[in-house]
C-alpha cells in the first residue's frame, strides 16, 4: 500500500527538481524539455530513497496514463488551441491540413511496412506501433518550438499540424488494436469501414467541441470578471474532453475546436483586455507546471524499461520512422506552392515524438501480443526524438538562417 501523504509531499519535491532544472536552463538559453528528460533518466537510474516511493508510483502504467492523457493533454490542448490565432491558421491551412492528414496517413502506412518486413513485427504490432509514431506530439513540439524564436507562419504550421494529427493518430491506434484483421479480411469493405469510424471520431470530436466553444463564448458575454471566465475556460476544456471521450469520439479534436473558438470568436465578443491578458497568463502557468513533471515522467519511465539485447530493433526502428516522416512530409507538401525547402528541413526534423505516445503504448492490454516489445522501441524511438533532434533543431535553425522576422508570404 502507498502512503499517499507521502507520496505527494515526494511528488511536490520531484515538481521542485523540475523547476530547478527548468530556472538553471533558462540560463543558458535551451529548451528545458530535453533536461528534465535527463535528469529524469538520471533519476530514473538511481536509487535516491527520498523520492524512491513517489518515483515507482508515477511510472505505474495506469497512473502514467491517467496523468498524461486525462490531466495534462487536456490542459496542453486546451492552451494552445486558446493561443492559437484562426486568422493564421486558415492563412496555413494547406501545409497544415496536408501534414495533418495526408502526412499523418502516409507515414503510418510506411511505418507499419517498414516495421513489419525490416523487424520482423507482426502486422497488429507494426501498425500499432505505426499508430504510435505517425503523429507528432503536441506537448513535445509546442513546448520546445515556443522556445526557439523562429517564424510565426512556421510555428503555426507546426503548431496545427501537432494539435490535429494526434486526433488521427488516435482512430489510427484504435484501428490497428482492435479491427485491423476484420478490415484486411474484408477487404474494400474493411476499408470503407475503417474510413467511416475515422469520420464517425473526427467529425463527433468537432461537433462537440464546436457546441463547447459557442456555449461558453456566450456565457461569457454576461461577465466582466476574469477568475469566473478562467473557471468556466477549465470547464470547457475538460467537459468538451471527457464528453467526447465519454460518446467515444475524439476528445483531442473535441479541445482543440473548443479552444479555437474560445480563444478567438469567445475572446472577441465576451472578453475585455483584461480577462484575454489574465487567462493567457494562467494557462502559461498552469502548462509550465504540467510540462515540468511531464517530461521529467517520460525520463522516470526508464525504471519500467529493459532496453537489453534489443538494440538491433531499436537503432532499425528509430531508422524507419525518420525516413517515414521524410517522404511523408515531403510528398504531402509536394502540392503546396512556393513552400520553403528550409521549412520542409524545420518541419521534418522538428516532428518529434513525446509522452502522447509512451501513454498510448501504456494502455495497451498486459494480454495485448508484443506489447513489451512495443514498449521498448515506443520508448526508444521518443527518447531519440526529444534527445536528439530536440537538441540539434537549434542548430539547425541558425545554419539554415531562420530568424524570427517579417512574415514571407504564403
Amino acid at each position: 500500500m502507498y502512503n499517499f501523504n507521502e507520496i505527494f509531499i515526494q511528488i511536490l519535491l520531484l515538481l521542485t527538481i523540475s523547476i530547478i532544472v527548468i530556472a538553471l536552463t533558462k540560463l543558458v538559453n535551451r529548451p528545458y524539455s530535453i533536461s528534465l528528460v535527463l535528469v529524469g533518466l538520471l533519476l530514473g537510474l538511481t536509487e535516491i530513497p527520498l523520492l524512491e516511493e513517489a518515483e515507482q508510483f508515477i511510472v505505474q502504467s495506469e497512473v502514467f496514463q491517467v496523468i498524461i492523457i486525462s490531466l495534462f493533454l487536456p490542459i496542453l490542448l486546451g492552451d494552445a488551441s486558446l493561443k492559437l490565432s484562426f486568422d493564421q491558421l486558415k492563412k496555413e491551412k494547406g501545409p497544415v491540413l496536408a501534414l495533418a492528414l495526408g502526412g499523418t496517413l502516409l507515414s503510418f502506412i510506411l511505418i507499419g511496412i517498414g516495421a513489419h518486413y525490416l523487424i520482423g513485427l507482426s502486422i497488429i504490432m507494426s501498425f500499432t506501433f505505426a499508430s504510435l509514431m505517425s503523429a507528432t506530439d503536441p506537448i513535445s513540439v509546442i513546448s520546445i518550438f515556443k522556445t526557439l524564436g523562429i517564424p510565426k507562419k512556421i510555428v503555426t504550421i507546426i503548431e496545427g499540424e501537432s494539435l490535429f494529427n494526434d486526433g488521427v493518430a488516435v482512430v489510427l491506434f484504435q484501428i490497428s488494436t482492435v479491427y485491423l484483421l476484420s478490415y484486411i479480411e474484408m477487404g474494400w469493405i474493411g476499408l470503407g469501414q475503417g474510413i467511416l469510424l475515422f469520420l464517425q471520431f473526427s467529425l463527433g470530436g468537432i461537433l462537440i467541441g464546436g457546441a463547447a466553444g459557442f456555449i461558453f463564448s456566450q456565457i461569457i458575454r454576461a461577465y466582466d470578471d476574469f477568475p469566473l471566465e478562467i473557471a468556466f475556460s477549465i470547464i470547457m476544456i475538460f467537459g468538451s474532453y471527457f464528453v467526447a471521450e465519454h460518446f467515444h469520439v475524439s476528445g483531442v479534436i473535441a479541445v482543440v475546436v473548443a479552444g479555437l473558438i474560445f480563444g478567438n470568436y469567445g475572446a472577441r465578443v465576451g472578453m475585455s483586455n483584461k480577462t484575454k491578458v489574465n487567462i493567457d497568463s494562467f494557462f502559461d502557468t498552469i502548462t509550465f507546471f504540467a510540462n515540468s513533471l511531464v517530461f521529467l515522467m517520460i525520463g522516470l519511465e526508464i525504471k519500467n524499461i529493459d532496453l537489453s539485447h534489443k538494440w538491433g530493433y531499436i537503432i532499425t526502428a528509430i531508422v524507419i520512422v525518420l525516413l517515414s516522416r521524410t517522404i511523408a512530409l515531403y510528398i504531402s507538401l509536394t502540392f503546396i506552392k512556393g513552400f520553403s525547402e528550409k521549412y520542409k528541413v524545420i518541419l521534418n526534423w522538428g516532428g518529434l515524438k513525446g509522452s502522447l505516445s509512451i501513454a498510448l503504448a501504456l494502455s495497451l492490454p498486459r494480454t495485448f501480443e508484443g506489447r513489451d516489445d512495443i514498449l521498448i522501441l515506443t520508448f526508444s524511438v521518443v527518447l531519440f526524438s526529444l534527445l536528439i533532434q530536440g537538441l540539434t533543431i537549434t542548430p539547425i535553425i541558425n545554419k539554415l538562417d531562420i530568424k524570427d522576422k517579417k512574415e514571407e508570404p504564403s
